[in-house]
C-alpha cells in the first residue's frame, strides 16, 4: 500500500509538469496525452488556476446577438422587443442583458403620445404608397398619344396657361410662361408638332431678384434643349421685404418665358381648335 505522503509527491510532481505544459501553451488534451492522465477530474486539477491558451478559446455562436441585445437594451427596448428582433428566447435575453441597467420606464400619457405618432407615421406610409400606386397606375393607362391627342392637350394647356389675345388688346401671338419643367416640356413638343422652328423661339427666364439667377438659366436651358447663350436676358421681379416668400431654396428656379415670333395664325387656329373642343364636349346627344 502506497504511503499518503508519496501519493502527494507524486501529484505534486505530475501537477509541476501539468502546468509547465499549460505555460507553453498545451491544450487539455495535449496535456493528457503527454501525462497519460485520462481521469476528467484529475487533469482538471492538475491545471487548476491556470487559464488556457488563447487558441484553445472558440468564439460563441452567439456573441453577435448578445452584443445586439444588450445595445437594445441600452436603447431601452424590452425584453420582449429584443426577443422578436434577435429571434431568440426570453431566457437568453435575460441572461445576455442582466448587467446593464434597466431603462427608465416612460410616462403612460408619453408613452400613449409615442405611440400614436408611431400609428400615424405608419398611416402616412400607407397613403403615400396608395398615391404612388394610383398615380403610376394612371400614367400607364396613358400608353403612347395619338397626333390628334398631342394637338389637343397642347392647345388645352395654352388657353390655360398661355396669354390670351383680348377685344381691348390685339396679342395674337403665342407668349407661355410656367414655371413647371414638365408644363414647359409639353408646350415645346407642341410647338415642334405644329412644325415650329426653334429659331422663332424667343427664351428667357423670369425669377426674383434675389434668386440665382445664373442656375435658374442653366436649368431652364437644360429643359429646352438649348445653351444658356439662346436665352435672353433675365427678367427680374423686385422683391417687396414685407413679403414673405416660400418659392426660395435650390428648388426654385422661376419660370420660363416663350414667345413664339411670327404666329398670329398658329395662334387663330389654337384658339379657334379651342372653341371647337368645348362645343364638342359639351353639344347635346341628338
Amino acid at each position: 500500500m502506497a504511503h499518503p505522503q508519496s501519493k502527494y509527491a507524486d501529484f505534486e510532481e505530475l501537477r509541476e509538469r501539468a502546468v509547465a505544459l499549460r505555460r507553453e501553451g498545451h491544450s487539455l488534451r495535449q496535456i493528457r496525452d503527454e501525462l497519460k492522465i485520462f481521469n476528467n477530474d484529475i487533469l482538471n486539477q492538475l491545471v487548476k488556476g491556470e487559464p488556457p491558451p488563447e487558441w484553445t478559446k472558440r468564439p460563441r455562436a452567439k456573441d453577435d446577438l448578445r452584443e445586439r441585445a444588450r445595445e437594445l437594451r441600452l436603447q431601452g427596448w424590452t425584453y420582449d422587443r429584443i426577443e422578436a428582433e434577435l429571434g431568440c428566447s426570453k431566457s437568453s435575453v435575460s441572461l445576455w442583458v442582466r448587467d446593464p441597467p434597466k431603462p427608465e420606464r416612460r410616462d403612460p400619457a408619453e408613452q400613449a403620445k409615442l405611440a400614436a405618432r408611431k400609428r400615424w407615421e405608419h398611416e402616412l406610409a400607407v397613403r403615400d404608397e396608395e398615391r404612388r400606386r394610383t398615380k403610376a397606375a394612371a400614367a400607364a393607362d396613358i400608353g403612347t398619344m395619338s397626333d390628334r391627342e398631342l394637338f389637343i392637350a397642347g392647345v388645352a394647356l395654352y388657353w390655360a396657361e398661355g396669354a390670351k389675345d383680348k377685344a381691348y388688346r390685339r396679342t395674337e401671338v403665342l407668349h407661355f410662361i410656367n414655371s413647371d419643367p414638365n408644363v414647359i416640356r409639353l408646350f415645346l413638343r407642341w410647338l415642334e408638332f405644329l412644325g415650329v422652328q426653334r429659331e422663332r423661339l424667343t427664351l428667357r427666364v423670369s425669377i426674383h431678384e434675389t434668386a440665382d439667377v445664373a442656375a435658374a438659366e442653366e436649368f431652364w436651358a437644360d429643359i429646352a434643349g438649348v445653351d444658356t447663350a439662346a436665352l435672353s436676358k433675365a427678367t427680374l421681379k423686385r422683391h417687396n421685404p414685407r413679403t414673405v416668400r416660400k418659392n426660395t431654396g435650390d428648388t426654385y428656379h422661376g419660370c420660363l418665358v416663350i414667345y413664339v415670333r411670327q404666329s398670329a395664325d398658329l395662334y387663330r387656329r389654337m384658339e379657334g381648335a379651342w372653341y371647337g373642343i368645348v362645343g364638342a364636349a359639351t353639344r347635346q346627344p341628338d
